[in-house]
Parts: C-alpha cells; structure tokens; sequence
C-alpha cells in the first residue's frame, strides 16, 4: 500500500517508515499536518497514519480533512499513553484504527495488514452489489446459477401467457416470489394478488377460497367473498395444494373448469376472471401415483410446470443471496464476511433453504452491534455443545441429526407457549404455515 505517514518524532518516523517499507509498503514521511496536508492534495495514498499532537495542524483536524476530500484514504491513529479515549473517539468519527505510543512496529503493520484484508473484502463487495444488480436478481429473486438463470427465463415465458402454473419446490425455496413475479410481469399486474395455503386452515380452506353467504354456519354473520372473488382480474396463489383435501380439490377443479364459485351455503353461481398459480412442496405426480392428488387436477394446474431448485444445489447462489439480505437489513451500512465463513456457509446444506439463509443473515446483523464484519457462529450456528458431541457409535446423518435437533426445539417451544401457534411460530422466527409444515413433518400433534 501507498502509505503517508505523519509524526513530528523524527525517531519514530524513521524507525517506523523502515519497517513499513520492509513490509513492502511505499511510504512518504511528513513531519507537520501542513506537510502532510499538501503530500494529500498532490498525489492519493491508501493510507494516513498521523500522530495525534502536531505542529501546524494536529490529527484530528488532518483527519476531517480526509474524511471531506479524500474519503479513499484510510487514516490510523497514533495517540499518547493515557489518551486512548481520545483515540477511541477518533476511530468512531472515521479513522479505521488506532494505536497508543508506545508501540511495536509490527503492531502497525498487523494494522495495515487488516486494512488491506477490509480492503479486499469492501472489493468483493462491490463486486457482488455489480453481479446483483446486472443479472443475479429478478425481482426480489436471486440467482446466478444456472438453474436459477433458467428458472428466469420461464418466468418470462409463462408470464406472457394466462395459463396455470404449478410450481415445486422445497420450503424456504421462494415460491410465492416467484408467484408474485410471474404475476407482476404479465398482463395481469394491475389486478389483486391473492395468497391462500391449504396447510394453515384446518377444514377452513373452502371458506377462505369460496366464501360464505350469511347463515352458512354459526359464525357467519353476513355474506363474505372468498378468495377467488376478490382475485378478479389478478392472481390466485394457492400454496402447498398437497395439503388439500380430496374433498376441496374437487370443488376447485369445477371452478377451473367452469371459471365461477358457489360461495358456502349458496346456489347461485359468481362468474370468476382468475389466474391459478398452485405451488407444491413435494412431487405432486408422485401424489397422484399414492392417489392422495386428483390426475385430472394435477393435468388442469400443470400447463406450465416451474421447479426452484433447493439452496444446497446451488451453492454459488449463496454469495449474491448474502449480499442481498445485507442489504435489505443492513439499514445502509456494508458489512463484510471473511472468505472462510463464505466457504462455511457454501458447504452447510441449507435445510431451511433461502429462508434459513436469510434469517442467518439478519441475525448476525443483529448481532454484529458495531462490527462490521458477520461472524461465523452468527450465521451459521452449530447445533449442539462441543460438550455433548456423540460417542462414535451413536453418530448419524448430518440430515438426521438437523431434523432430530428441529423436533426437539419446537416440542419445546410449544410446551411454553401452551400450543398457541402464532406466539409458537414467532418465537421460531419462522410463519405460522412453517410451523405447521414442520409439525407434519416431526408427526407434532396439535393440541
């Protein structure tokens, strides 16, 4: 690095410079502020290091002038033993370090050697802001992977057109994004989007998609619109329709068909204007085949067939989706992360999927406070104690042991919240329709 460095202790300033060129760093020595004030306006440094108490023009006022006309030059700070406050308080205003007097040479250069590893960081970030903005986000859909690249491409496509789409995917892989997104590029943009999961309601699923007329049961004091009704001219997303009966898959089929809705407790039928986009968790053909999803509503959903590919299949994606959440909860500041914990979350495989990824995210965020670089153990966060690591003949799949570990947590939460799903699910930092998927899942009743 282009160093400047500026002390009115010529013994430092020799000693000190010798060192820094031996370090192989090209140095230029200025034994005032003025001095060092005109080496700044002729030619830019990587980096100031100025004492504190100088001739002519002290640290502190050197360093406002940095940080105004030459923001690219990163400035540590020399301070005096017993004004290490002092210090502190100039690193907060922008200096990227101090260090007291007296002080070892290869002190300063450990500084200069974490600048230039920042430095390398703050570079790789640009990069990945550049790869973001010019192809790796679609919307709010991140990706430079080929399978994510194709999956783009059939957005387009299908957005073009008014067919139903059937989309798969593992949870936390995104698929009400790219439900949104189909919809928001296609010619139904200007219309409602709906949302409705057949895994959140139970025996619910028809009065949320049909609606009811007053009287239709106990509760239904006047006449309500389902779902589909309030989707004319837009989107119907029907999420995790392998959790829909068989029963209201075949009212639903009648609707695709007939294109209106019985509300509850009516006979008199409403002409629907709607797009269907359903999403599955699983292989819905491989439903068909064990005969717990109707063929001839499968064949209706699948004129257009888009698979998300999981995060553990596309592991590339992972520093562009970092990025993203950085900036979606950094609240404007950079963070970095070094090359190691990148690699540590490129080889993790993601059970959550994007999901989980970003819920790591925010919480190293969170945990960061003044830091700016994310640490490992916040982002990727390891399931037991090194204290209750199995003995070699009880060890299991990685796969296994995440599932076993998920079980027991949420077994855990529910018990202190006495069951109730959405105080369960909040304390999960995950949603309600998660909760229940994974409650399936582990074979968690619910009281």
């Amino acid at each position: 690095m282009k160093v400047l460095l500026a002390d009115d202790e010529r013994t430092i300033a020799i000693t000190l410079g010798d060192a820094l060129r031996a370090a192989g760093h090209e140095v230029v020595i200025a034994s005032d502020g003025e001095q060092a004030l005109r080496a700044l306006n002729a030619e830019p440094f990587d980096c100031l290091i100025t004492d504190l108490r100088m001739p002519k023009l002290d640290g502190l006022a050197l360093m406002r002038t940095v940080r105004q006309k030459h923001s690219d030059t990163a400035v540590v700070v020399i301070t005096a033993y017993g004004s290490g406050e002092i210090g502190f308080q100039a690193a907060k205003d922008g200096a990227f370090d101090f260090i007291q007097k007296p002080f070892f040479n290869e002190d300063v250069i450990l500084k200069l050697d974490k600048l230039e590893h920042f430095r390398r960081l703050q570079e790789e970030n640009r990069r990945l802001k550049a790869e973001l903005a010019d192809r790796g986000a679609f919307g709010r859909l991140v990706g430079r992977s080929p399978g994510m690249q194709a999956l783009f491409e059939q957005i387009r496509s299908v957005a073009q057109s008014d067919v139903s789409v059937l989309i798969e995917g593992e949870s936390g892989t995104g698929k009400e994004l790219v439900a949104r997104q189909i919809h928001h590029s296609g010619a139904r943009r200007a219309g409602p989007f709906e949302v409705v999961s057949s895994a959140m309601y139970e025996g619910l699923i028809e009065d949320d998609l049909f609606g009811h007329v007053k009287g239709a049961f106990t509760d239904a004091k006047s006449d309500r619109p389902g779902r589909f009704e309030r989707a004319r001219g837009g989107t119907i997303f029907i999420d995790d329709i392998d959790d829909m009966p068989l029963s209201t898959q075949v009212k639903l089929l009648r609707v695709l068909q007939e294109k209106e809705v019985e509300r509850l407790g009516d006979t008199h039928p409403i002409r629907v204007d709607v797009r269907v986009i359903a999403a599955t968790k699983t292989s819905a053909w491989e439903l068909v085949r064990q005969k717990k999803f109707r063929d001839d509503l499968f064949h209706r959903l699948n004129v257009a067939h888009l698979i998300i590919p999981p995060l553990r299949e596309r592991p590339d994606d992972i520093p562009i989706l970092v990025q993203a959440f950085i900036e979606r909860y950094g609240q404007g500041r950079e963070y970095t992360l070094q090359a190691n914990v990148l690699r540590a979350l490129e080889a993790y495989s993601w059970p959550g999927n994007v999901r989980e990824l970003e819920h790591a995210v925010e919480r190293a965020i969170a945990f960061a406070g003044e830091d700016r670089e994310l640490k490992r153990e916040h982002l990727v966060k390891p399931l037991h104690p090194a204290a209750d690591a199995a003995s070699a003949g009880t060890l299991t799949p990685l796969r296994a042991a995440v599932e076993e570990a998920e079980a027991r947590h949420i077994r855990r939460v529910l018990d202190f919240t006495g069951h109730h799903k959405g105080e369960a699910a909040r304390i999960l930092g995950i949603t309600r329709k998660s909760l229940w998927e994974k409650m399936r899942l582990y074979g968690i009743e619910s009281n």
